[in-house]
C-alpha cells in the first residue's frame, strides 16, 4: 500500500531530515529533469523553468542544470530571489553552466514549462506574471505540486497550473489524490530523495492489497462462498440480478436472491435460486454474507429487518442504506459494510461525504464504510484507504450493484470486511477500465466482465 502523508507531517519530516539538504536537492532536481526528458526535454528542445525562491525553485535550478548538459535550450525566470541557502546554491550551479537567470516575463512559445514556483498554493493570491503562464496553455512539469493546488486539500481557489507530470518526493501527499488533485497533478512520480518516515494519513490500495482468496481443492458450492441477496421489489428486479451475478460471476459458490418478485428474477437470471423475501430468514445459516438493498423498494424494506437483525454478515447498499437497516444489522450482532455514494453518505450520516467524516461515520456505527467516488474511500474506522481504480466508464446505472455482489463474493470467499471492500474496489475499477477498451461499460456486461478478475490465476485460485 502507497503511503499518503499529510503536508504538515511532511514538513516535520523535513525538518527533522538529518542528511545534507542539497543532496536532497540534486536528487530532486535531477528526478524533475528525468520527467521533463520522458516529455520530450532534450537536444534543441525549448524549456523554460519557472523558479520560486524558496527549495521548490532550487529544485527547478537543478533541473535546469541537468537539461543544459542534455542540449535542451533552457531558460530560467525566477519570481524572486532564493532565500534558502540551498536554493542559492542550486542557482549558483546553473549560472556556473551558462544559465542566464532572468525575472518572470510573459510567456512565449516552449516546448514544456517546469513549474517550480511555489510547489502548491500561493498564500495572498496568485501573481498577474503567473497567471499568464497558466493561460499559456503550454505543457507542464510541476516540482511537487502545481502551483495553485492547495496542497492539503486538493482544491484549487483561484487559479492553477495542469500538468502533465508532476514529481513529487518520499511519499505521496493528501492534496495528490483529493479533491481536484488527480486533476492538476497528471501522472504523479514520486522520486527517491533519502528521506524517510512519517505517519501515514491515508493509504493506496495497490494490487497486492486486492486479495482474491483461493477455493480449496475440496470445495463445494455452499462452502465456496454462499451469498444472499435482498431486494428486487417490483420495477427494480434488475438490480438484484446484476448483484447476484456480479456475486455468482466473482467466485461466490451460491447465490440466491430474495425478492418480491422471485418469479421475474428466475426468469431474468436462471443461474440464480430465487425466493421469496418473507420466511427466508429461517435459511439464514446457509449463507455467508447477506447483501441487502439492490433494488429494495421502501414499501419492502420492513419485510427485510428480520433478515439483517440475524444476519452475521450484511453489505448494505441502495435501498438499505437507512438509519433502520444499519440499526437492525448492529442490534443482531453481525458486521457490516455500508456502501454509500456522497448522496447517499449525506442523507445517512448527516454530514457531507469526505474521508474524515466516513471514518468518524465508520467508527461511530462500528462498520466499514466503502464511500464511492474518484477515489473510493475504504474505512473500518482506522485509516482510510483510497481505491483509484474506477474511471468515469463506471457512471451507468447498475455498476454500483455490481459492486455490492463483488464485495458480497470476496466477504463470502473468506476475506475480512475491509479486505473484501478494497478488493472489490480495486478489481470493480480494473474490470471497468478493461471493459472500456472494447465496450461501453454497462451493468450487465460488467457483471459478466468481473469473472476474467475473480481468481488470481484467472481460474479456480489454485
Amino acid at each position: 500500500m502507497k503511503p499518503v502523508l499529510t503536508v504538515e507531517e511532511y514538513q516535520r519530516v523535513d525538518r527533522s531530515y538529518q542528511g545534507d539538504l542539497y543532496q536532497a536537492m540534486e536528487r530532486a532536481g535531477l528526478a524533475v529533469a528525468l520527467a521533463a526528458v520522458r516529455h520530450g526535454a532534450g537536444y534543441g528542445s525549448r524549456v523554460v523553468v519557472l523558479c520560486g525562491p524558496g527549495n521548490n525553485g532550487g529544485d527547478g535550478y537543478v533541473a535546469a542544470r541537468h537539461l543544459h548538459r542534455r542540449g535542451a535550450h533552457v531558460q530560467i525566470q525566477a519570481l524572486g530571489v532564493p532565500r534558502t541557502a540551498e536554493a542559492s546554491r542550486g542557482a549558483e550551479s546553473a549560472v556556473a553552466q551558462g544559465i542566464r537567470i532572468a525575472g518572470l516575463a510573459p510567456p512565449e512559445s516552449h516546448d514544456l514549462v517546469i513549474d517550480a514556483l511555489f510547489g502548491g498554493g500561493a498564500r495572498g493570491g496568485l501573481p498577474a506574471s503567473v497567471v499568464a503562464w497558466m493561460d499559456a496553455g503550454l505543457p507542464v512539469v510541476a516540482v511537487d505540486f502545481p502551483t495553485g493546488l492547495d496542497p492539503s486539500t486538493g482544491e484549487v481557489e483561484d487559479r492553477a497550473f495542469v500538468a502533465l507530470e508532476t514529481v513529487t518526493f518520499q511519499t505521496l501527499k493528501t492534496g495528490h489524490v483529493l479533491g481536484v488533485g488527480p486533476d492538476r497533478c497528471g501522472k504523479v512520480t514520486v522520486a527517491d530523495i533519502g528521506m524517510e518516515g512519517g505517519e501515514p494519513a491515508m493509504g493506496v490500495a495497490e494490487e497486492a492489497d486486492a486479495i482474491r482468496p483461493a477455493r480449496a481443492r475440496n470445495a463445494h458450492k455452499w462452502n465456496a462462498g454462499a451469498v444472499l441477496v435482498v431486494g428486487g421489489s417490483t420495477g427494480m428486479v434488475g438490480a438484484s440480478v446484476m448483484a447476484g451475478r456480479s456475486a455468482l460471476r466473482f467466485g461466490a459458490g451460491a447465490v440466491v436472491v430474495a425478492s418480491p418478485r422471485s418469479d421475474l428474477v428466475t426468469a431474468a437470471a436462471p443461474e440464480l435460486l430465487a425466493r421469496p423475501i418473507d420466511g427466508i430468514e429461517s435459511d439464514l445459516d446457509r449463507f455467508d454474507v447477506v447483501i441487502a438493498g439492490p433494488g429494495l423498494a421502501e414499501p419492502d424494506r420492513e419485510a427485510a429487518l428480520p433478515i439483517l437483525r440475524k444476519a452475521t454478515r450484511v453489505v448494505l447498499d441502495a435501498g438499505a442504506l437507512d438509519g433502520a437497516s444499519i440499526e437492525a444489522a448492529r442490534d443482531g450482532g453481525g458486521d457490516v459494510v455500508a456502501t454509500p455514494h456522497a448522496g447517499e453518505f449525506q442523507r445517512l450520516a448527516g454530514v457531507a461525504a469526505g474521508v474524515e467524516s466516513a471514518r468518524s461515520f465508520a467508527a461511530e456505527t462500528g462498520s466499514t464504510v466503502l464511500l464511492k467516488g474518484s477515489p473510493t474511500v475504504v474505512t473500518d474506522g482506522a485509516m482510510p484507504i483510497l481505491v483509484r481504480t474506477g474511471g468515469p466508464e463506471l457512471a451507468s446505472i447498475g455498476t454500483g450493484d455490481v459492486l455490492a455482489g463483488m464485495i458480497g463474493a470476496l466477504w463470502a470467499r473468506g476475506s475480512t470486511a475491509q479486505q473484501a471492500a478494497v478488493s472489490a474496489a480495486y478489481w470493480h475499477g480494473v474490470a471497468g477500465a478493461d471493459l472500456a477498451v472494447s465496450s461501453t461499460v454497462t451493468a450487465d456486461a460488467l457483471a459478466m466482465h468481473v469473472a476474467r478478475f475473480a481468481f488470481t490465476d484467472g481460474g479456480r485460485g489454485r
